[in-house]
């Protein structure tokens, strides 16, 4: 995937890390957006430290970049532990996970990103880690295995996951705390965006901030990014240091990003299935087949974003296009990029 996709692409990126703990909010009352969570969540919080113990097992769903981490630190951070930041696909070996288990604290979190990708064999040890904080591992084989038993500390699991769904029912059962991140509204990215900006010094008015928001693709992580990347138009190109729309707008035109947040890779998927397909149905196989890309990319990153904005619907025979992403390609809804012909 090039350096242009990068741009709205929802997987965090090296650069994102550098900058996600100056812009991650550390406790409750920062934190913008997904209401419900955040309520719930609080009254979770309250309820274990008046009792003295560690929170519940949680767990936490929904696209990349909306904030499960930022809120695993939250929890950390308001619970007073320590916690231990590792992901499914990090963990290869069972010895691995009794490693990290063996070395927590009474209250320490765990934090497993991407949770739905742990092999069997691991996911298996996490069973009775997190019901009865037991671990039993078994080592030599036949008559000379014997099994070794480690007492671990009360901790708290925090899981995280972009597809909840894969996630096997045994171990979802084990989670006492369930919570679904939603997209978020232009408003609150725009909040967001100026939350940012006030940590990175950058100048920006609420207008530039809503214009930014609404090419985010309802994620945080993008909206940041988009930020950044905005600043460093200003720097460059520009002989002010304040974010104004105008700039914005510019900015954007030369990231290829229109006002609904599309890049040429998302307007490519559109145009193939208009102009090759008729505007559907198509199968994703075939979809993924004409534009060169990975099924995975095209069901976890493109799509989500374009069936939420209602320019995409699944059907039992393919995907097909709607009236609203048909006016889109035809140029009607994105009037800040070459409309096309």
């Amino acid at each position: 995937m090039d350096e242009k996709r990068k741009i709205v692409f929802n997987q965090e990126t090296d650069e994102d890390q550098v900058y996600s703990l100056s812009l991650r909010p550390s406790c409750v009352s920062e934190f913008v957006g997904q209401n419900d969570v955040i309520n719930n969540l609080q009254v979770s919080i309250q309820a274990a430290k008046q009792r003295a113990e560690p929170i519940e097992h949680m767990l936490f769903s929904g696209p990349p970049g909306l904030g499960k981490t930022s809120l695993a630190n939250i929890v950390a951070h308001e619970m007073g532990a320590r916690i231990t930041v590792t992901s499914g696909p990090a963990i290869d070996r069972a010895g691995d996970l009794i490693g990290i288990l063996t070395n927590l604290e009474v209250g320490d979190i765990l934090f497993i990103d991407e949770i739905h990708r742990l092999s069997k064999v691991v996911e298996e040890f996490l069973y009775p880690a997190m019901e009865n904080f037991k671990i039993d591992f078994t080592v030599d084989k036949g008559p000379y295995a014997k099994t070794i038993n480690f007492n671990l500390k009360p901790f708290t699991l925090i899981g995280a996951t972009t597809r909840s769904g894969l996630l096997s029912s045994p171990l979802r059962d084990r989670f006492g705390i369930f919570y679904h991140l939603e997209f978020y509204a232009p408003e609150e990215l725009a909040e967001i965006v100026m939350r940012s900006a006030k940590k990175l010094n950058v100048i920006i008015d609420q207008s530039s901030a809503v214009e930014i928001s609404r090419r985010a693709r309802g994620t945080p992580r993008i909206a940041n990014r988009l930020l950044r990347r905005v600043r460093d138009y200003v720097q460059v190109k520009t002989l002010n240091s304040e974010i104004t729309e105008k700039i914005v707008g510019e900015a954007m035109q030369t990231l290829r990003i229109d006002q609904s947040g599309l890049d040429d890779i998302d307007r490519k998927l559109l145009g193939v299935i208009h102009d090759n397909y008729r505007g559907g149905p198509v199968g994703i196989e075939t979809l993924a087949a004409t534009l060169n890309e990975e099924v995975d990319t095209l069901v976890d990153v493109i799509e989500p974003y374009l069936l939420k904005i209602g320019f995409l619907k699944r059907t039992p025979r393919g995907r097909e296009l709607t009236d609203v992403s048909i006016k889109h390609i035809k140029g009607a809804s994105c009037p800040d990029l070459p409309q096309k012909s």
